[in-house]
């Protein structure tokens, strides 16, 4: 049983009386055992000791969605509005990918969120068998669902379908558990009504959680009125789909109404600040959502939207917009941006023993590098790091008790092998 000490260090447990303590945190295989001020008189019995001076323990950051394969289309496309964006740059490349163009793409952003202080990830894709294989090389936690688009043929939809419920069979509770799936239909415009119906269907039949995007756009939130009637929510909910539980990406264009119907069936909303602004999609009623007791996590959607994985600025953006927007200078005050990347994030996501450091909880946490000018003086540490830190900080990362990054270096992954290999597919898609 691996035992092991961090002393000197300063930890944000983001407790009310006191969130960041000066101190020291014991693990013991995967979870912390103990956190606090005073530290054991006694050395012996810990296989590591390790002298934190200099650094901020805190958990790691939870991304409530991503398409980790997009990476590889990072700058392929931008300056354009959503629709536009998906069907003249996006969908006819992603057409091309093979499951070697996801493996690396997904390997890519992997490499990008692990070394960025991102401990766990959703992520909706194609070929997902490569994307859980490469969750379970890297040491990550993630939550995994193949999304499927139902704009096909009827065989077609039958294969995605059988396809996206035997992924879903096959790794949820691998990777030592790290790994769990959910079910996603793509999204209301990309999915015919009656096929939405049979993946609510199997979901109920595996009991896993569903994740989709929802009311994006307006023009999303037009389209939807006039082919069925209804705004996305209300045909969501007409179709079964809160009947499980649910984390809808985006969640840009909600009235008071539909609001009210997302807190009744407890649905969850990632929010994904720098794709909403970046696609001109808009921004997201976050204030509005959390004074209604809907719970709001981040996400940064996928980095040929965003254009990267760091959460740290999700955060900030999350902290920024809100008050900009709305003219309050504490819509989303420092800490609880903070909450919606950690804590928050997990229980979106149905994790419940992760995103905070407390006895108990596993052991997925990451140190910072706070001997910098930039965390000078040290005042509020909380709000330094969501107004002043970026993924560059991050010195250490810790997933289920293994390290997976020490001193900026990932000890899972081959990073120039990751680099090159992404490079060539980048190059062959676009020759």
């Amino acid at each position: 049983m691996a035992k092991t000490l961090i002393t000197n260090g300063l930890f944000v447990t983001m407790n009310e009386d006191k969130p960041v303590i000066s101190g020291y945190m014991e693990l013991e295989d995967n979870r912390i055992t103990a956190i606090g001020e005073q530290a054991p008189p006694s050395l012996e019995g810990y296989n590591e000791v390790i002298d934190g001076k200099g650094k901020l323990y805190m958990p790691g950051l939870v991304n409530t969605h991503c398409h980790a394969a997009m990476s590889l289309l990072r700058g392929y496309g931008d300056d354009m509005a959503l629709q536009v964006w998906l069907q003249e740059k996006m969908w006819p490349i992603e057409g091309k990918f093979t499951a070697h163009d996801v493996k690396y793409g997904t390997l890519l952003s992997i490499l990008e969120m692990v070394k960025g202080g991102t401990t766990t990830f959703v992520d909706m894709y194609d070929h997902m068998n490569e994307v859980a294989q490469a969750v379970e090389q890297s040491g990550m936690r993630a939550v995994l669902t193949r999304g499927v688009i139902g704009l096909c043929p009827p065989e077609v939809q039958d294969a995605k379908l059988k396809e996206a419920t035997q992924f879903a069979k096959d790794w949820n509770g691998k990777a030592n558990g790290r790994i769990t799936t959910m079910m996603s239909p793509h999204a209301p415009y990309t999915c015919p009504p009656d096929y939405i119906e049979r993946i609510v269907q199997v979901a109920h039949e595996l009991n896993l959680p569903i994740h989709t995007h929802m009311s994006e756009s307006l023009r999303e939130v037009l389209d939807n009125e006039q082919q069925y009637g209804l705004r996305p929510v209300a045909h969501l909910e007409k179709l079964g789909v809160f009947s499980r539980p649910t984390l809808v990406a985006h969640g840009v264009h909600l009235t008071d109404e539909e609001i009210a119907i997302l807190k009744r069936y407890d649905v969850r909303v990632s929010h994904n600040p720098g794709s909403n602004l970046k696609l001109a999609s808009g921004i997201a009623r976050v204030t509005d959502l959390r004074q209604a007791g809907v719970l709001v996590s981040l996400g940064t959607d996928s980095s040929a939207s965003n254009n990267n994985l760091d959460m740290f600025e999700e955060m900030r953006l999350a902290a920024l917009i809100h008050k900009g927007v709305s003219g309050d200078p504490v819509a989303v005050p420092a800490a609880e941006a903070f909450k919606m990347g950690t804590s928050e994030g997990a229980k979106s996501i149905w994790l419940e023993d992760v995103g905070i450091l407390a006895p108990g909880m596993k052991a997925d946490f990451i140190a910072v590098d706070i001997d910098q000018s930039h965390f000078y003086p040290k005042t509020n540490y909380v709000s330094h790091i969501v107004y002043a830190a970026s993924a560059k900080d991050v010195v250490d990362v810790c997933i289920d008790g293994r390290w997976v990054v020490r001193g900026g270096e990932c000890l899972t992954l081959d990073e120039e092998r990751i680099l090159h290999e992404a490079q060539k597919c980048f190059e062959r898609l676009t020759s």
